[in-house]
């Protein structure tokens, strides 16, 4: 079986070293020693000066919009993961979504302002498949409209945008340290705030409220990653340059040798590079996606659907029209890529695909 995706795994005696840490210890969360060190590290690695590590990549989204959307409009995308519009929802806000751009997938920065409303209170976008937004573009409008920016950037661990950690940009950043990413912690996520002030908000909401033991500065939420989360993190990072590299490897063949013919895939955004955490195609019809699902599955490839379906689709949203992002999730299958895939089956990937055209 070729699945999507496998996750890394370090050589399980550098994990276990870390273990015996949290053994010595006997400490296994509330910020020990090992979440402290990947923070440290993980800030040196991607070049910030704030990370604040969680439990998952979800609740940091949730504290954003805590944080600044105020129950208010979030103008966001339908092109996402589930759980970009499921925080909005949660946090007891309205997704107001604005259909996605047909060639880079990611907001279609041009119709933000026709969305804006006087309720409206962020803009929430995802970087998608590690694409870069229009950045540029949504800071012009959010400052002229006195909006705040919260980046889903779940995908774009190692990405730099104008020649800076794509996390720099926004009010709030936030990234998915799942076991499907090509950094994980097993389950885990990082938010990233350049704002002092801010900063120590959201500090204390990701930690109960607390002001230090017996304090309490405002309501807060338990998002604190765990001792055993972060000995992942730490045996993983040493290995990242090795794990790109190897994924950079199975895109450049897929690139080379696929016959674009009845597919095609993103445009990456102008001043970005790529972390290949993901390799997306767009096929020229549903049914050619049909057909390519149904062959590789013969075959015992599996790729996904991802993502599907368009956001504006969900049971609790409504049906509201986005044909742009309604056209490319009906058409897309993300293709197996995760380091350990060998070449024998990128090939059969490759040959079953190209028997399309």
């Amino acid at each position: 079986m070729i699945p999507v995706t496998k996750s890394f795994l370090p050589p399980i005696d550098v994990y276990t070293d870390y273990l015996k840490k949290v053994w010595d210890k006997k400490i296994m969360t509330n910020r020990g020693d090992l979440v402290l060190e990947l923070e440290s590290k993980l800030k040196d690695y991607l070049n910030l000066n704030h990370l604040l590590c969680t439990n998952n990549g979800t609740i940091p989204i949730q504290i954003a919009l805590k944080l600044f959307a105020n129950g208010g409009e979030v103008i966001t995308t339908p092109f996402s993961y589930v759980a970009t519009t499921a925080a909005i929802e949660w946090e007891k806000c309205t997704p107001v979504f604005v259909d996605i751009n047909p060639d880079y997938w990611t907001i279609d920065e041009t119709k933000i302002e026709d969305a804006i409303t006087d309720k409206t209170t962020c803009i929430l976008a995802t970087h998608v498949f590690g694409n870069a937004c229009n950045i540029e573009a949504i800071n012009k409008i959010a400052k002229q409209n006195n909006l705040r920016v919260i980046y889903d950037a779940a995908h774009c661990f190692g990405v730099d945008y104008n020649g800076q950690s794509i996390f720099n940009y926004g009010d709030i950043s936030t990234c998915s340290f799942h076991a499907t990413k090509i950094f994980h912690t097993a389950e885990g996520g990082a938010l990233i705030c350049n704002d002092k002030d801010k900063s120590e908000e959201v500090f204390a909401l990701h930690n109960f409220g607390h002001k230090g033991k017996l304090e309490y500065s405002g309501l807060g939420i338990n998002a604190k990653m765990s001792e055993l989360s972060a000995a992942m993190g730490l045996s993983i990072l040493p290995d990242m340059s090795l794990i790109i590299k190897g994924r950079k490897k199975i895109v450049d063949y897929y690139n080379k040798n696929l016959n674009f013919a009845c597919f095609n895939t993103f445009k990456l955004r102008e001043n970005s590079n790529s972390n290949y955490s993901y390799y997306p195609l767009v096929f020229n019809s549903k049914e050619y996606r049909e057909k390519a699902e149904y062959q590789l599955n013969l075959k015992q490839i599996f790729p996904r659907r991802y993502f599907f379906p368009s956001l504006n689709h969900l049971p609790y949203i409504g049906d509201i029209s986005m044909p742009v992002s309604e056209s490319i999730s009906e058409r897309i299958l993300c293709l197996p890529l995760y380091h350990s895939l060998s070449e024998q089956d990128q090939v059969l990937v490759i040959n079953t695909l190209n028997s399309l055209s």
